[in-house]
Parts: C-alpha cells; structure tokens; sequence
C-alpha cells in the first residue's frame, strides 16, 4: 500500500464483490489529490496497476467478478482520467503524416529519445551485478507479461489486415512454442542472476515510474479509442529493443553470467534478430497501414509511440540518478508512501 487510494482498495479487494461509494475513496475525487506529477505518484500508479492486473493475471484471493465490477470500474476511470492528463502533460501530441512518411515519422521520434540518460549503454559497459538485478527486478513488471497488452490489436476493427500484429505477437508467443515465448528467456536472465523468477515477485519494490510503463500499454490496449496509441506504442518497442537486448546481453556476458544457462543466453540474441524484423513489419505494414485507412488518426499512432519512448527516458532517469548517488533505484520492501 502507497496511500490512501492503495489502502481501501486493497481492504476492499479482498472482499466478495460489492459496491462502494466514490466519496469512501480518500481524496480521490479532489483535484488537490493529484496536485504533484500523477507520473511519480505512487498511490496513484499501484492503484491503476491493480486494477488493470484484474483484466490479465488477477490476484490470489481476489473474486473474479470484481474484473467488470461497476464500481470498481468508476475508480479506474477516475484514475485513468488523471493518468491521461499526466501523460498529456509529458507528451506532445505529434502532428499527423501521411502514410508514406508513417516510417520516417517513428524513426525520428526513436532517434530524437537518445537525447536521454543512456542506461542501455551503461549496463553493456560500467553497471555491476547487482545493478543489474535492480533492472531486472523493473522490468520484470512488464517483462514476465510483454506481449499481452499488445495483443488487444489483433481484433480490434481498423487493423485490416491483422497478419502483421498477428506475426509480431505469434513470435513473442514462441510460434506456439511455450518454452521459446519471449518471457522464458527473461524468466531464464533472472534465475541467472540469483532472483526470483515467479510473476509480480517485484510489484512491492518497484516505483511509480516503472508502474506507468506498464499502465501506458494497458490503458492503450483496453480502450478501443486508443487503438492508434497502441499501434504506435507497440511500434516503437519493437523499434528500440532489438539494440537494447543485444547490449543487455553484452553486459550480462561480461559479468560472467552467473547461472550458467546458455540456452537462455541464445534465446535472447534469437529475439534480438527477431525485433529487426518486428520493427518493418510494424512500422511498414502495420502503422502505416493504419495510417493508409484512417489518416485522421495518424497522430494517435505517433503519440501512443513518443508515450512509450518518454516513459522509457523518464524510467532511464529515474534509474540513473538513482545510481549515480550511490543509491539503489528500487523502493525498500513494504515502504510506506506519505500522502
């Protein structure tokens, strides 16, 4: 718990499915709750997070029906309200193009996010192990779950055709193969590095920050209005990540890769080459596709895009500055939030 969002909700989670009062939420309809940067508010983020976890994974001790409880669903949108005004705030909305420059349009978004801290290159080169488990333990959040936020594209109405999601996410999924699905390598990368492999095992230590990437991709996915958003979110990951994993790796190898796990380490430069190609696909045939049928929402692809690289510098930033004190990134285990 984080404050008093976080509080309630957990205390009323754990009850059978029941309806409670907005006004019973602490502050939660006061703008004056949301006066600091909804980005880093801690309260707020876990809060969203847990209600986004009951459309995926859910949690133990928690009734399924409260997935589409109406009330529930009125905090959510509360919450989302205020986490769409956060990300307005740190992103511009981009100004649309046409079809033919959707690819040149994502690329100088990806190009203009190196202007961040480089976290990618100070793991390849300086971080120390256990600096690289503080990483692992953040991208864990979303790491163990990758794919499924972006797998709300494929039927949604306007991607015509779905071949290119569809082949985007049926690699994630390891072609039907579970042990090749791209959260196994990673589960692999954690037990080489002496960490819990289980999902959410980090929920509690991870900040704000690391929270709302996660949410980004949720909110994008479950609202179909957002369906560009996500296109473009989907697109610039897989745009950035083929170079970030090969440098995780060159980091991790020279650190001497404790565990031992070589197949873990193949499966992870396999995924490398296989985002190359991701990155056409998504941007050639999937954006811009998009973009070809609906050209008035083209800016809506680049936002959801230059959302997911913001999030990402201001996450790098967070880390960095973190460590560049001397201090560990992570919250200490069961730490309060003052509100």
């Amino acid at each position: 718990m984080r404050g008093p969002v976080t509080s309630l909700l957990f205390e009323r989670l754990v009850r059978p499915p029941h309806r409670f009062g907005l006004l019973s939420l602490p502050l939660l309809s006061f703008p004056a709750r949301f006066a600091g940067p909804v980005l880093e508010d801690e309260d707020v983020q876990l809060a969203l997070f847990v209600c986004y976890e009951l459309h995926h994974r859910g949690f133990e001790g928690v009734d399924d029906r409260w997935e589409w409880n109406p009330s529930l669903l009125e905090v959510r949108e509360i919450l989302e309200t205020r986490f769409e005004e956060g990300l307005a705030r740190a992103v511009r909305y981009p100004p649309g193009s046409r079809p033919e420059q959707t690819r040149q349009a994502l690329a100088e978004l990806v190009a203009a996010a190196v202007d961040g801290p480089d976290l990618t290159g100070f793991l390849q080169g300086q971080a120390d192990l256990e600096q690289f488990r503080e990483f692992a333990a953040h991208r864990s959040i979303h790491h163990l779950k990758e794919a499924d936020p972006h797998i709300w594209a494929i039927p949604r109405p306007g991607v015509r055709p779905h071949a290119a999601p569809v082949e985007i996410q049926a690699d994630a999924y390891g072609g039907g193969r579970g042990g090749r699905m791209r959260p196994e390598p990673f589960r692999a990368t954690l037990r080489e590095l002496g960490m819990d492999d289980s999902y959410g095992a980090y929920l509690d230590r991870v900040p704000a920050i690391t929270l709302a990437v996660s949410n980004a991709m949720s909110l994008f996915a479950l609202h179909r209005r957002h369906l560009g958003a996500l296109l473009g979110h989907l697109a610039a990951v897989e745009m950035t990540s083929s170079a970030s994993r090969h440098l995780y790796s060159l980091g991790l190898r020279r650190l001497g890769r404790p565990g031992g796990d070589e197949v873990a380490r193949c499966f992870r430069d396999e995924h490398a080459r296989g985002d190359a190609v991701h990155e056409r696909i998504a941007a050639d045939d999937m954006c811009a596709g998009f973009v070809t049928r609906h050209p008035s929402r083209a800016g809506d692809v680049l936002y959801g895009a230059a959302c997911a690289l913001t999030l990402d510098r201001l996450f790098a930033e967070h880390v960095m500055g973190h460590w560049r004190r001397g201090a560990s990134s992570l919250r200490e285990a069961g730490a309060a939030t003052r509100s």
